[in-house]
């Protein structure tokens, strides 16, 4: 890009903070009316909520206001980078978005969007395009060059389904092909695909991997949305329907909330409800770990029914030295129990977390991570000691 073409996009940066959101909606709704084979990539409870349009407003506005030097983003550039290949997004599709994205400038802007303008985002689209593929390219292959490795969808057998509460099942996943499958880090995330019947087309969702690496199979925990027949909760019912022997697709792992098994660093875990499930598989890689770090885990969630992996976690607490866990309930149950009332306060345990080198990591709902995150800081945490994953698409800055 020329530094006029520059310019005229850092031009758009207030059209973007006031009208982002609208250009980005039409944008969506224009592309996926035009293709609607997307749908299929796409998740739609992401869109019905308003999410992806969201994450996508503020994507543009940050790229347009560091077109200068779009570096500064390349953290954030992986982050997406690693969901577009879970979603086995290829460089043809990037061509889709492009136009469809250029058409709405043009007809949502109207005379606004000049000859020069529109030819500035063309640029500037191609650029960040570019960009991202040769990002998605090295994981790819990365991934398929690795033991076990693939690139795109792979059907795998359910080979047994656990309850692990009464809300969350644990899917077991082995590969029909019977060949290797790729190691991962603790704390990353898997897709999956399965058809939709209500929908009439597939949906893909990330779940996190809740097990330690092994090389016989994945594990996933998934929480059933209850009597929702909405997108945000139809395909998390669809796949608690599910028996031993189904099939389904999967992608190979892929994620940038994760902890090196080979650090020494202390690990605080901070998890809300679901949020436990990335936190499990860190806690199973320690267990496995020679060094055995030190290892705090502060857990919150509704009450004692819906705490997954209950048991696992008190013989842990039990058993080993290297793990203390504190389990808040907003509702005690009416048997004895080691939970506390309430839900998760960081600072009535800062003498416990607050350790020396330690790594945190927190996961749950976008306002218990906002809470927890603030918490760690007003206890002096460093924001480069904390990590947090956000299920969905990422609508929380922070570090």
């Amino acid at each position: 890009m020329n530094t006029a073409q520059k310019e005229l996009v850092k031009a758009t940066v207030p059209i973007l903070k006031s009208s982002g959101n609208t250009l980005v909606t039409y944008f969506y709704q224009r592309m996926l009316k035009n293709n609607p084979e997307l749908k299929n990539i796409f998740n739609m409870a992401n869109q019905a909520s308003g999410k992806q349009q969201s994450a996508l407003t503020g994507a543009v506005l940050a790229y347009a206001e560091n077109i200068d030097d779009p570096s500064v983003l390349i953290n954030v550039l992986k982050s997406i980078g690693n969901k577009h290949v879970s979603l086995h997004i290829l460089p043809e599709q990037y061509d889709i978005v492009g136009h469809h994205l250029i058409e709405s400038i043009k007809e949502v802007l109207g005379d606004t969007a000049t000859e020069d303008l529109v030819a500035a985002w063309v640029c500037a689209y191609r650029e960040l395009a570019q960009i991202m593929i040769s990002i998605e390219e090295e994981m790819y292959q990365k991934t398929a060059n690795s033991k076990g490795g693939w690139k795109g969808w792979r059907t795998f057998i359910i080979d047994k389904i656990v309850t692990e509460s009464d809300e969350i099942k644990s899917f077991y996943l082995k590969p029909q092909d019977g060949n290797a499958i790729a190691s991962f880090f603790p704390g990353q995330y898997i897709s999956i695909k399965t058809f939709v019947p209500e929908l009439g087309y597939d949906q893909p969702r990330q779940y996190s991997l809740s097990s330690s690496f092994n090389e016989e199979y994945y594990r996933i925990s998934i929480k059933s949305e209850k009597g929702r027949t909405t997108p945000d909760g139809i395909v998390s019912n669809v796949l608690h329907a599910k028996k031993a022997g189904d099939t389904i697709d999967v992608t190979a792992p892929a994620g940038v909330f994760y902890a090196d098994p080979e650090s020494i660093n202390p690990l605080v875990l901070i998890s809300g409800g679901v949020g436990i499930t990335p936190l499990m598989s860190m806690v199973e890689a320690n267990k496995k770990a020679l060094q055995k770090n030190k290892t705090v885990w502060v857990h919150s969630c509704r009450n004692e029914n819906v705490h997954a992996f209950k048991e696992t976690i008190e013989d842990l607490n039990n058993n080993e030295n290297w793990l203390t866990s504190f389990v808040f309930y907003e509702t005690l149950p009416e048997s004895p129990t080691n939970a506390i009332e309430g839900r998760a306060e960081l600072h009535q345990y800062k003498e416990e977390i607050i350790i020396n080198d330690a790594k945190y990591y927190i996961c749950g709902p976008e306002l218990f991570i906002r809470k927890q995150y603030q918490s760690l800081i007003e206890l002096g945490v460093t924001r480069e000691a904390i990590f947090y994953e956000e299920f969905g698409p990422q609508l929380i800055t922070l570090n």
